[in-house]
């Protein structure tokens, strides 16, 4: 079972058609009232939440369900109208698995649910990483520095991710720029410097880890590296 929150009735219509054509059985709620009702009679197998609702938005309602122990495991995907990097990050932080922007094509919306329900079947398969006293797991955006959380941007994230899933491993500045921010061809560019600057600051005593390789680009090594 899917459930749909969203208020506004021809997406809402839209989305449980499309889906129901897809053989997913999908219910959806114009409000919260309906929506909180049926999560008391049965838990979905995912949940599609619109963030801008009137009242209870969605990034509140996504909280009261990471909260509740049976039904903080359901897989949510957000539906938001608001394409900014801020609306993306916030959904993530408060425990989103994936996330999809208004307007959407459904065959886009359909491939999402399809993708989000078969990283569910296969289990909680979380990647965690461990780099001297640098620790970072992904898939919770949770970064830790001698076991103390640090908060990090989404760009900061993104850019330590990559060097963590490519340990020991030189990448370019090319890479770098157009993976997070599609300016590859830019090689003047100084915004990839700035970040780099104030992430080690933000790492502090894992900073050193990230290693500059000069005129190709960033590296994280190993402490004995």
């Amino acid at each position: 079972m899917i459930y749909l929150l969203e208020d506004d009735e021809s997406i809402r219509k839209l989305v449980v058609y499309a889906l129901k054509s897809q053989d997913y059985e999908t219910e959806g709620f114009e409000n919260q009232e309906q929506f909180w009702a049926a999560m008391d009679r049965k838990i979905p197998e995912l949940i599609l939440l619109d963030i801008m609702l009137p009242g209870e938005d969605g990034i509140t309602i996504l909280k009261r369900i990471r909260r509740k122990a049976e039904t903080a495991d359901i897989p949510v995907i957000m539906l938001t109208a608001k394409n900014t990097e801020y609306d993306r990050v916030e959904g993530l932080d408060a425990g989103a698995d994936d996330y999809i922007s208004k307007p959407f094509g459904i065959m886009e919306l359909a491939a999402r649910v399809r993708a989000v329900l078969r990283r569910q079947a296969k289990g909680p398969t979380l990647s965690e990483y461990t780099v001297g006293p640098l620790f970072i797991c992904p898939e919770r955006h949770e970064t830790r520095v001698n076991g103390e959380e640090i908060t990090l941007t989404y760009k900061e994230f993104m850019l330590l991710r990559l060097l963590v899933e490519n340990l020991g491993i030189v990448m370019t500045r090319e890479v770098l720029l157009d993976k997070i921010w599609g300016l590859g061809t830019e090689r003047e560019n100084r915004t990839l410097d700035v970040h780099i600057r104030t992430l080690r600051a933000k790492l502090g005593p894992a900073g050193h880890l990230i290693h500059t390789v000069r005129g190709i680009g960033y590296r994280l090594v190993e402490e004995n590296t």
